[in-house]
């Protein structure tokens, strides 16, 4: 089953989705953030929500839009609020369901902001997996989501908009942000043994080869999926995606 609902809280009103099976019966929640540009009807959010659920009725997953993404009524992105998002729908997954079994499945910017937030609160997941992690987030937004000539007009202080569904207003502010918040000079090997990352040996957004010193030099667990691009557009290699979380997670 699936629920659209808001958290309303701190000035903020988080667009989200919940899949679950039994609403009584929940008792664990994933909480899944997608990447840029996306938004809470992600289809690999869903196709995991479909495998989990067919096995469990005690877990439910929780999707959300970033700020500024999908129908998010905010206008302009910013980090600070981007971890306050994350802040707020752990803590609606803890209260509402009353449990601290809470697991989290990212994608690209969203693990970029969920590593992130970890490094900055600590840890409050049993488990985080990670797919194509945009850890050197300020390389792939300036080098592969942006134009030339768009990354031209940040520099003059010009914002763009940038996005599929939704265009995303960014300002220059936004693109400092990202470059003074490099993640991967962050210490996680005090995390390392509950985050697994999975990657695509043909990603063409976020580096393969980046992304697995990151996890080698922090004793992350690291898993390369043959073939698959950033998207994981075949569902082949999806499919390997969902299994290996899923058994990661150890339901």
């Amino acid at each position: 089953m699936e629920k659209y609902f808001n958290i309303n809280e701190r000035g903020c009103s988080v667009k989200c989705k919940l899949y679950y099976s039994d609403i009584k019966s929940i008792k664990r929640a994933v909480v899944c953030g997608h990447g840029f540009g996306g938004h809470k009807d992600n289809k690999a959010a869903q196709r995991f929500a479909d495998y989990v659920l067919k096995k469990h009725r005690d877990i439910a997953l929780i999707t959300y839009n970033s700020p500024c993404h999908g129908d998010d009524v905010k206008k302009k992105l910013t980090l600070d609020d981007c971890a306050l998002y994350i802040e707020l729908v752990t803590d609606y997954a803890k209260k509402q369901f009353k449990t601290d079994e809470l697991y989290v499945y990212a994608t690209s910017f969203g693990g970029y902001l969920f590593l992130k937030y970890i490094a900055e609160n600590g840890n409050p997941y049993q488990k985080i997996a990670l797919r194509c992690p945009a850890v050197n987030m300020y390389e792939v937004f300036s080098s592969g989501i942006v134009k030339p000539e768009e990354l031209k007009a940040l520099s003059r202080n010009k914002p763009i908009a940038v996005g599929f569904d939704r265009k995303i207003k960014v300002t220059r502010d936004f693109l400092n942000e990202l470059k003074e918040n490099d993640i991967a000079v962050n210490d996680y090997t005090a995390f390392s043994d509950n985050i697994l990352i999975l990657h695509g040996t043909k990603d063409e957004i976020v580096s393969f080869d980046y992304v697995r010193r990151f996890s080698e030099d922090n004793s992350i667990g690291f898993i390369p999926v043959e073939n698959a691009d950033h998207r994981f557009t075949d569902p082949n290699t999806m499919n390997v995606a969902v299994k290996a979380i899923y058994e990661f997670f150890e339901f």
